[in-house]
């Protein structure tokens, strides 16, 4: 299993990046209200949140599936990994922007999470993608 990851730091981020992933989803598919009422949003928002839940939930899933099921194991999964790292720029570029320049939608709930969480899972990732090179550029 720890050869699958190159080594126990590699399998402990990956753990560590998507049950984060998976937590987020959780929150936001299954929790929702606790979810919205932390950040302040409207109930107007929930099917949007639980739309923003339901990517994070298709990537922890296909992250159990890449990482524990396939027969293939990180074998040619570049594609996989890099529109993980995409997905977590893009959030954290966009919330950045929305927090600190445009600050639509901010209030006093809202904090600084959405831009320090997002650029948490893009070193991750960013990690990942480094350190796994050997097997997912394969």
């Amino acid at each position: 299993m720890i050869d699958k990851f190159n080594n126990i730091f590699y399998l402990i981020i990956y753990l560590v990046h998507f049950a984060g992933v998976g937590m987020y989803a959780y929150q936001t598919i299954a929790d929702t209200n606790g979810f919205m009422k932390r950040f302040g949003i409207d109930k107007s928002g929930a099917i949007m949140v639980r739309l923003a839940g339901a990517f994070m939930l298709a990537v922890f899933i296909m992250s159990i599936y890449v990482g524990f099921i396939r027969t293939g194991g990180l074998t040619s999964t570049w594609t996989f990994f890099n529109l993980v790292f995409l997905n977590n720029l893009c959030i954290f570029l966009c919330n950045s922007y929305s927090i600190l320049v445009d600050k639509t939608g901010v209030n006093k709930k809202t904090g600084m999470e959405p831009v320090f969480s997002p650029l948490i899972f893009l070193v991750l990732s960013a990690i990942l993608c480094y350190g796994l090179s050997d097997k997912i550029y394969v």
